[in-house]
């Protein structure tokens, strides 16, 4: 088995998990972050490849049809994190496009490959998710909504990337007196 298939497998084993435990709900957000350098055991930013990005894009990309997700996929630093998605996306959240395009060296090669898969791709600067995935230690956190909740599947790394998966809950407030009902989301 060549290694873009075990990444692929290793992929769609985690995604697999994570329908198990968390609940999703039609028109989410969902942000992803990847580093393929990290995958093939390179420092973040340094040895990526959109071949890598090819062989895990459609797992994501089928994961978030089955769920009727929104996809983002957050770029690199060069360009602040910002976000590739369908235009659709960014109308139905109300989200300003920016203007750049990711590219392998600025935006990272998972974004840039996005950018070439998506109908009417847009780049917007910030979102907050309702979860996602991190592979590499690419640092979603910044674009998930305020309370993360981590996740725990078999799969701890694709590849030589470690990967993080969260989802995101409702704020606690009230203090010792309230009563919360809580939703998976």
């Amino acid at each position: 088995m060549d290694a873009h298939t075990l990444w692929r497998l290793q992929l769609e084993e985690l995604l697999a998990e994570l329908s198990t435990q968390v609940v999703y709900h039609p028109g989410q957000l969902f942000v992803v972050g990847c580093s393929t350098s990290e995958i093939v055991g390179k420092r973040i930013g340094s040895a990526g490849g959109l071949e890598i990005a090819e062989a895990l894009f459609q797992p994501i990309h089928s994961f978030a049809e089955k769920h009727q997700l929104h996809l983002a996929f957050q770029g690199c630093e060069h360009i602040n994190r910002a976000l590739t998605m369908e235009n659709r996306t960014a109308l139905a959240y109300k989200l300003d496009p920016v203007s750049v395009i990711p590219v392998q060296k600025a935006g990272g090669s998972m974004s840039a490959f996005a950018y070439t898969q998506f109908n009417e791709p847009v780049i917007v600067e910030s979102i907050q998710a309702h979860g996602g995935i991190d592979i590499g230690q690419t640092l979603i956190g910044m674009h998930l909504k305020p309370v993360a909740v981590p996740i725990r599947t078999s799969v701890r790394q694709i590849g030589d990337a470690v990967v993080t998966v969260a989802t995101t809950r409702p704020k606690l407030i009230g203090g010792t007196r309230a009563i919360y009902h809580i939703k998976k989301t």
